[in-house]
């Protein structure tokens, strides 16, 4: 058996918020409605954003609860600013990749990341 990710969901008490915020502040292309529930597409996996209460991250790991790759962080991170989404921990990154974690409007921490970049800003061989 071959499986590969189909579908990842995202809770919001408030859902145009969110979906606004994943269609215009991060980019992603809106693949259509299902039960009043916004699609967005993400290669070939679908984000669907459900009412309800966002799952707050636990603990000090501050693990995501999505991470998207991207090919230029610095852009990401600009869009970000210009639209006032609030970085609290910066950019961060290791000698493989960078990477900044926010919050949406539901509440979930969401990851951008772009691998084969060190901390520098340096291509990495790997």
């Amino acid at each position: 058996m071959k499986a590969s990710l189909a579908v990842v969901a995202l809770w919001a008490e408030d859902v145009p918020a969110t979906a606004h915020f994943y269609r215009d502040v991060i980019g992603l292309p809106l693949a259509g409605h299902s039960g009043g529930r916004p699609h967005f597409q993400v290669g070939e996996t679908l984000l669907v954003i459900l009412p309800g209460k966002a799952a707050p991250a636990e603990g000090e790991d501050r693990f995501p609860r999505v991470a998207f790759a991207v090919d230029d962080l610095g852009a990401a991170v600009e869009r970000l600013r210009q639209h006032r989404v609030a970085l609290p921990w910066g950019v961060e990154g290791d000698a493989h990749s960078r990477w900044t974690m926010f919050y949406d409007p539901a509440g979930n921490l969401v990851e951008l990341v772009q691998f084969g970049i060190g901390q520098a800003g340096e291509h990495s061989a790997a």
